[in-house]
């Protein structure tokens, strides 16, 4: 009998969802071969206390990627399926980034209730703009980079943090009287089978009655580095693995998101960092958009380059934001 092939992945709802969609891209690939996931669980998934918008609490470094990386290393899994916005810049020694999956929407989803549909006390009518929230509404999110951009839009805006997975955050929103609204990620909500109608309402398993969504545009929301991409990380030496991985790669992707993680690299910070880029493929150039919210001072840049220079571009626009 052949030998299992083992992917290590988080055992959340998403990560299952995402797991088993290269789960299916292997087994198309490499029928002669026998994949299986291999489900851990991380210090994330265990912590659901921690205050991911506030970092200081306790160290974040690898939270949702850590036991995953452990057992690479040890030999349990041959590669493992993470988010890429969850995996540091600076890997453990021996292990690398082998490939990237293609790209979903990167754009975030603002949720909230309809003020005649829902049970909630107070509510809004079908797509909401940031712009036409109450005055002091509270918006629940545990991204800094939501949070900051955010309040660049709407100072009077108040921000919490939440946790759990995608349903459970949803369901939140729907029995609490606190929270007016919560930022997701469309990529999340698209490969859990959430879409969003025409009249703007939330459509999926076990959506409460009256919840709404509208899609905030790049302009008001730059997603976080690495957003919507799925990264294959496997020991750097191990051929047959990386072999793999290369039919999984989409180039594209892999392009941008390695401008995206040199920015985020050369301004010293992790996927937690009130930071935010952006890089897409336009003809044979990348442009790579930034924000950052560091030291309560607002800067923005851009610049482009050829997709042969994706590195120099993100550290070139990390210096623009840190002169």
């Amino acid at each position: 009998m052949t030998p299992s092939i083992f992917i290590a992945t988080r055992g959340s709802a998403l990560a299952l969802a995402q797991s088993n969609l290269v789960l299916a891209q292997c087994r198309q690939h490499f029928p002669a071969l026998n994949f299986e996931l291999k489900i851990i669980k991380t210090t994330g998934d265990k912590l659901q206390s921690v205050n991911l918008a506030n970092p200081n609490q306790e160290s974040t470094k690898g939270l949702f990627t850590k036991e995953l990386e452990l057992a690479l290393l040890s030999g349990e899994a041959a590669f493992a399926v993470h988010s890429l916005k969850d995996l540091p810049t600076d890997l453990p020694s021996g292990l690398h980034l082998s490939a990237v999956s293609e790209r979903e929407d990167v754009r975030d989803v603002l949720i909230y209730q309809h003020a005649n549909l829902s049970a909630k006390a107070r509510g809004y009518s079908p797509h909401l703009r940031v712009s036409d929230l109450s005055s002091g509404a509270t918006i629940a999110t545990s991204s800094t980079r939501r949070q900051a951009q955010l309040l660049a839009i709407r100072p009077d805006l108040k921000t919490v943090p939440i946790r759990g997975n995608v349903g459970t955050r949803i369901k939140k929103l729907s029995e609490s009287d606190e929270m007016d609204g919560i930022i997701l990620a469309l990529a999340g909500l698209k490969r859990l089978g959430y879409k969003i109608g025409p009249s703007g309402e939330l459509v999926g398993q076990d959506v409460p009655r009256g919840t709404l969504a509208t899609i905030l545009s790049l302009e008001e929301m730059l997603p976080c580095v690495g957003q919507a991409a799925l990264a294959y990380e496997c020991r750097a030496e191990n051929k047959q693995t990386n072999e793999i991985l290369r039919a999984l790669n989409h180039k594209p992707t892999l392009d941008c998101v390695t401008a995206e993680r040199a920015f985020l690299h050369a301004m010293g910070g992790g996927c937690l960092s009130p930071v935010a880029a952006y890089a897409e493929i336009e003809g044979d150039q990348i442009r790579l958009r930034a924000v950052s919210f560091r030291d309560a001072t607002v800067r923005r840049g851009e610049q482009r380059a050829g997709n042969s220079e994706a590195e120099s571009l993100g550290r070139g626009v990390a210096r623009l934001l840190t002169v």
